[in-house]
């Protein structure tokens, strides 16, 4: 829908049928993105966390989500963003008594374009403008995705023009997180994903060109947002089938 492209970055659509045999433990790393999904079992206006999340995949099943723009779903929320921090909403707190009919309507459909559709007409029905503090919070962090070697807020302030200060409110009001974890979640993601593609990549190296002085520094804050040393990650991703 056109009046929701300036919020939604895209929906995503997970299927699944593990009907006899064992279960999948789906991990997601933190980040920046409101995630408004829907599914028998946990539907909800998923907020930016600083946890990694986890779902235990059974059986036969399925998941759409609405992706937000970082920044972009204050509007819709009609609230600070910082209130919702680390929380799962429900969908008719934010988008009213409508989104349980939706939601059965949308997990009985057959094709994700259907699901799609369905989404669009709740989330469509009554679209905000994009203030421009979302417009401002969305190019923050479009600055920061765009330099993996970013580490401190200053140099945020810098690129942005805007105050450190500034930075701190307009992230709490409209991202839900602080600057600075927005600047680790990113630096930290691009380390995953190259670990990801290169398990045997050398975490020393990684860790000098992500700006890190020591690789104790980038070891401790790998920990803390993908919720596994680099080594172990590094391990497991090397285990993963290939595809």
């Amino acid at each position: 829908m056109e009046a929701l492209r300036p919020f939604v970055q895209y929906y995503w659509v997970v299927r699944w049928d593990l009907r006899g045999r064992p279960a999948h433990l789906q991990r997601v790393l933190p980040n920046l993105s409101v995630h408004v999904s829907f599914s028998r079992a946990a539907s909800g206006v998923w907020a930016p966390s600083r946890e990694v999340f986890s779902h235990l995949l059974e059986d036969r099943d399925q998941v759409l989500g609405a992706r937000f723009r970082p920044g972009c779903f204050r509007s819709f929320a009609r609230r600070p963003m910082s209130e919702f921090s680390g929380r799962v909403v429900s969908l008719a707190e934010v988008f009213g008594p409508q989104a349980r009919e939706t939601e059965d309507e949308l997990l009985a459909a057959a094709e994700p374009a259907e699901m799609a559709r369905l989404a669009d007409e709740l989330l469509g029905k009554d679209v905000p403008a994009l203030s421009a503090a979302e417009e401002q919070a969305r190019d923050a962090v479009r600055v920061v995705a765009s330099d993996p070697g970013m580490t401190r807020v200053a140099a945020l302030a810098e690129a942005t023009g805007l105050s450190a200060r500034t930075l701190q409110r307009l992230f709490a009001t409209c991202v839900g997180v602080s600057p600075k974890w927005a600047i680790r979640v990113h630096r930290l993601d691009d380390a995953a994903r190259r670990i990801a593609d290169d398990p045997g990549l050398n975490h020393a190296d990684l860790a000098h060109e992500l700006g890190y002085s020591d690789q104790a520094h980038f070891v401790r804050d790998f920990t803390t947002v993908v919720g596994t040393p680099p080594a172990r990650y590094a391990r497991a991703q090397a285990a993963e089938p290939r595809t």
